[in-house]
C-alpha cells in the first residue's frame, strides 16, 4: 500500500498547485500526483515517467473538470467532448507500456476551435447552417496533433463563421464568457477555446486568427497566443473567414507549451499551396530558442502609433501595465527604442481594407464535404436566413461579392500580389531596417475585456492593424491584470519568418515577469 499525505504549501511557492494550496504527494519518493490546473506539456509527461498518473486517468481529470465547471459557472466555452478520447487515451498507455517512451504531445488534451475539420466530430464554425456537419477527413493541423499523439479532447465554441473579434456568439450554441469575469467578453472568435484553456480544461488550445482571433482571446484570458508568418502554417481543413489572411494556431498558458505544439504544427502542407516556399521545409526546433537570457541586446520598439496617440485611445491602466512591460524588458536586457514610428501607418493599415472573399473561399469548402453537407452554397445560407440577427451585417458583407478573389481590384490575393499590402510591408520594414530593430511591441488590446453586450464601447483592438496584412508574425504573453484582475497581453510582431526569434523574446519576457494567474472562479 502507497502511503499518501495531504501537504499544504503557500500558493506562491507551488505556482501549479495555486488555487487548492493542497497537493497529494508520496512521502517514499517526493512525486507529486498529476493535477490539471495550470498544467503543462513537461508536467504531464513527468506524471507520466513517474506513473504517478496514467493517459486514461489524467484524461478523466480534464472531462470531470469540464463535466463540473463549464455550465456550472456559465462559462459555456466547450460544445462537444470527444466520445473516442479515453478509447485514445488507453491506447496510448498501451503504446507506453510496450516501448517506454513517450510522443511529442503524448496525452496531451487538445481544445480545438469548432472551424477545424474533424472526421470523427462534427464540424460547424459556430454556424447553425453547418450543424451537424462531419468532414470528410482531418485538418492538415489536427492530423499532426493526433501523429504527435495528442487527443483531441473538445470542440470549444466560436463566433459564428469566425465574424466578430469583440465577443464570440455562436448560432448553435450562444454565447461563451471569459473565464475571469463571466460577466465579460473573452474577445472573439477564438474566445471559447481561451476560455477553456485559461480555466485548464486542456493543454492545448487551437484557434484561427483572420485580424485577431488567436492574439485577441490570449489577451483577453492570460494566455500565449502564436500568428504566424503567412505561409509557416496550412490552412488546409480549416474553415475559412479571408483565405488570404487567416492562420491557425496554438492558444496556450505558456510560451513553451506554444512552441512546442508549433513544432508539430508548422511546415509544409502539399494541400495548401500558400506553404509552397524554402522557409516551410525547413525543419526547425522551436524550443531551442527558449531561452532566458534572450532578450538581451534585442532592439525592441515601441509602437505608440496605434495605443498611445491621445487620451481616448487607451485605458489608462493598460498603459500603465504597457509602461511597467517596457521596465521590465529593459531590466531583462532589450534595449529600448522610443519613439519608434512607421510612416503613414494608420493611412496605409486603413488602405489595405479585408476584401471579401469570404462568399467564395466557403462555396470551394462546402464542395469538399460531399453529398451530406448541410449546404451545398453560401447563397443557400443567405436565403434561407440560416444565420443568427447579430452576423447580419457580417453575411451582407459576405454577399456583396461573388468574383473570383483573382478577378478583384486590386486583387484579393497574397502580400507580393496585393499592391496594398505590400506597401504596409515595405513601410514597416523600412522602418525597422532603419532603426535596427528586432522587434515591435504594443498593448493586443487597448482596454480591458468589455461587458457582455457592450457594443459601443471603445475596444482598443491594435491586433489587426499590421500582421494580418503584412503576413507578419506576432504573439501576445501577459502583461499582468488590471486593479480589478482583468488580463491584459502583449504583443511582439517581427519581420516575416523571425517565428523562432518571437519565441525566444517572449519565452525571455514570460520567464522574467511571471504573469500568467489562473481565473479564481476554476479552482
Amino acid at each position: 500500500m502507497i502511503n499518501f499525505k495531504i501537504i499544504c504549501y503557500p500558493v506562491f511557492i507551488i505556482p501549479v498547485l495555486l488555487h487548492q494550496g493542497c497537493s497529494e504527494y508520496k512521502t517514499e519518493n517526493n512525486k507529486y500526483k498529476f493535477i490539471a490546473v495550470e498544467s503543462t506539456i513537461s508536467t504531464l509527461h513527468q506524471a507520466l515517467k513517474n506513473e504517478t498518473g496514467n493517459c486514461v486517468s489524467i484524461t478523466k481529470i480534464f472531462l470531470k473538470r469540464i463535466k463540473k465547471y463549464d455550465q456550472s459557472k456559465k462559462l459555456n466555452a466547450i460544445i462537444l467532448i470527444n466520445p473516442a478520447a479515453l478509447l485514445k487515451a488507453q491506447a496510448l498507455d498501451n503504446e507506453f507500456l510496450k516501448t517506454r517512451k513517450l510522443r511529442s504531445l503524448h496525452c496531451v488534451p487538445v481544445i480545438l476551435k469548432d472551424n477545424f475539420d474533424t472526421a470523427d466530430m462534427p464540424t460547424q464554425a459556430g454556424a447553425i447552417a453547418l450543424k451537424g456537419s462531419i468532414p470528410p477527413d482531418d485538418a492538415f493541423m489536427v492530423k499532426k496533433l493526433r501523429e504527435a499523439g495528442a487527443i483531441i479532447l473538445a470542440k470549444s465554441n466560436m463566433g459564428e463563421w469566425a465574424f466578430s473579434p469583440y465577443h464570440t456568439v455562436s448560432s448553435t450554441h450562444g454565447e461563451t464568457r471569459n473565464a475571469y469575469d463571466i460577466n465579460r467578453v473573452p474577445a472573439g472568435s477564438s474566445g471559447g477555446t481561451a476560455s477553456a484553456i485559461a480555466a485548464s480544461f486542456g493543454i492545448i488550445g487551437m484557434g484561427t486568427d483572420t485580424g485577431n482571433s488567436i492574439r485577441g482571446p490570449a489577451s483577453h484570458l492570460g494566455l500565449v497566443g502564436m500568428r504566424s508568418t503567412i505561409g509557416l502554417t496550412s490552412h488546409d481543413g480549416v474553415i475559412p473567414l479571408v483565405l488570404n489572411r487567416d492562420i491557425a494556431g496554438p492558444l496556450t498558458r505558456t510560451v513553451e507549451d506554444a512552441a512546442k505544439t508549433f513544432n508539430v504544427i508548422a511546415g509544409y502542407d502539399p494541400a495548401d499551396p500558400l506553404t509552397y516556399n524554402k522557409q516551410s521545409k525547413i525543419k526547425t526546433d522551436y524550443t531551442q530558442y527558449l531561452i532566458k537570457s534572450g532578450l538581451q541586446d534585442v532592439r525592441v520598439a515601441v509602437l505608440r502609433q496605434i495605443f498611445d496617440t491621445d487620451v481616448n485611445t487607451a485605458d489608462f491602466e493598460i498603459l500603465d501595465l504597457m509602461d511597467q512591460a517596457i521596465n521590465d524588458l529593459e531590466s531583462a536586457g532589450a534595449i529600448i527604442v522610443d519613439p519608434f514610428e512607421i510612416k503613414n501607418l494608420i493611412k496605409l493599415s486603413k488602405s489595405t481594407g479585408i476584401c471579401s472573399r469570404f462568399r467564395f473561399d466557403l462555396n470551394h469548402y462546402l464542395s469538399t464535404l460531399g453529398k451530406n453537407a448541410p449546404v451545398k452554397k453560401f447563397q443557400d445560407i443567405v436565403e434561407k436566413r440560416l444565420f443568427d440577427l447579430r452576423s447580419e451585417k457580417a453575411m451582407e458583407w459576405a454577399a456583396s461579392v461573388s468574383v473570383n478573389p483573382q478577378d478583384q481590384r486590386p486583387p484579393c490575393v497574397d502580400v507580393q500580389g496585393d499592391p496594398r499590402r505590400k506597401n504596409l510591408l515595405i513601410a514597416v520594414e523600412r522602418a525597422m531596417d532603419t532603426q535596427d530593430i528586432d522587434v515591435i511591441i504594443y498593448p493586443s488590446w487597448s482596454y480591458p475585456p468589455r461587458l457582455i453586450g457592450d457594443n459601443t464601447s471603445v475596444h482598443g483592438n491594435n491586433s489587426p492593424v499590421i500582421a494580418p496584412h503584412t503576413g507578419q508574425p506576432a504573439i501576445t504573453v501577459p502583461m499582468g491584470l488590471t486593479y480589478n484582475g482583468l488580463p491584459a497581453g502583449l504583443q511582439f510582431l517581427a519581420r516575416r519568418f523571425d517565428d523562432a526569434k518571437l519565441f525566444q523574446y517572449a519565452y525571455a519576457y514570460e520567464q522574467y515577469t511571471q504573469h500568467r494567474k489562473p481565473p479564481v472562479l476554476f479552482p
